[in-house]
């Protein structure tokens, strides 16, 4: 009797701490959820206002006349009208193509190569990976300048070479010829060391023992590129190269800094004719207009890329 008698409190104890205990694990579940929505919240107030909401406000500005002194005024398809009809329209997404052609010829494939002799380097990896990247920490409107004197005709670095060795000099960017391309070197050497860091990052993944095992079987330096290394950063390749391709689809600050879209409109980009829309003509809407069509192409073209990579693999 005297042990029922001592066990009898502890029994009629824990069906009251049970409720208790369960309110306070229900408490602190509201409490940590109300805290992760609320960081939510903010995240989706500040998307709402600094990126769909300029979207939509784009896509009416698209369909209307602004100027910003008038009243908006809506015109329908009017901007696409004007869009069609100027010759720069299509000298603009010409020119755009192929700067876009030429960086994924150079572009593309000299960050891969670097960082495949960056990944065989047994000393000094830092030191070299710091200067491969050190051009991607100087502002891109500086870069543009500084390979502007490059270019210069007269006493600019790269024609002071060429007459160096006896060579005649170049019209980097003051032709027709050679503009285009020497941008694609410029836009090249100033973003090669992210994606170079990236290739790197991914080839330091592929385990050593594929490697062993293909000079085991006698495959040449071309052959472990062919058959262990591409294959093996597949995935990293296909998704830089969307990137890439969207990237240099939306170049600007080269041809507005270097060339203005000279030589005879031969560096005349969409986002350059974008720019004088808005900012030359006054004419945001047929500026708003040439923006949603960039957008639309970019938005197809990324949705077939990863449709057809998707199917491949």
């Amino acid at each position: 009797m005297s042990s029922t008698a001592v066990l009898a409190p502890d029994v009629e104890r824990r069906p009251a701490r049970a409720p208790r205990r369960a309110r306070k694990n229900l408490r602190r579940a509201v409490t940590d959820n109300l805290t992760a929505y609320g960081f939510l919240c903010a995240a989706l107030v500040c998307f709402a206002l600094f990126s769909w909401y300029p979207i939509v406000r784009g896509v009416l500005l698209s369909f209307q006349q602004v100027n910003f002194v008038t009243p908006a005024e809506w015109v329908g398809w009017q901007n696409f009208q004007t869009l069609f009809a100027d010759p720069l329209f299509g000298i603009a997404w010409r020119n755009t193509l192929l700067f876009t052609g030429l960086a994924l010829v150079i572009g593309f494939a000299v960050p891969f190569a670097v960082a495949i002799v960056l990944n065989e380097l047994r000393h000094m990896k830092a030191y070299f990976r710091l200067v491969v990247y050190i051009p991607v920490m100087l502002p891109p409107v500086v870069v543009a300048i500084l390979w502007k004197w490059f270019y210069d005709p007269g006493p600019g670095l790269f024609n002071s070479m060429l007459r160096l060795v006896g060579l005649p000099p170049l019209s980097w960017i003051d032709s027709a010829d050679t503009s285009m391309l020497s941008l694609v070197l410029v836009a090249t050497w100033a973003a090669m060391g992210s994606a170079t860091l990236i290739y790197l990052a991914a080839l330091q993944t592929i385990p050593g023992e594929l490697y062993e095992a293909a000079e085991l079987d006698g495959a040449n330096l071309w052959q472990r590129l062919r058959y262990v290394t591409i294959p093996q950063t597949r995935f990293v390749l296909l998704i830089m190269m969307l990137m890439q391709i969207v990237a240099t689809m939306q170049v600007f600050t080269e041809p507005y800094v270097m060339t203005g879209g000279g030589p005879e409109d031969s560096t005349v980009t969409v986002l350059l004719l974008l720019y004088r829309y808005a900012f030359t003509y006054n004419d945001f809407g047929t500026a708003s207009a040439l923006s949603l069509l960039l957008f639309i192409a970019l938005g197809a073209f990324s949705a077939l890329y990863l449709r057809l990579t998707r199917t491949r693999g």
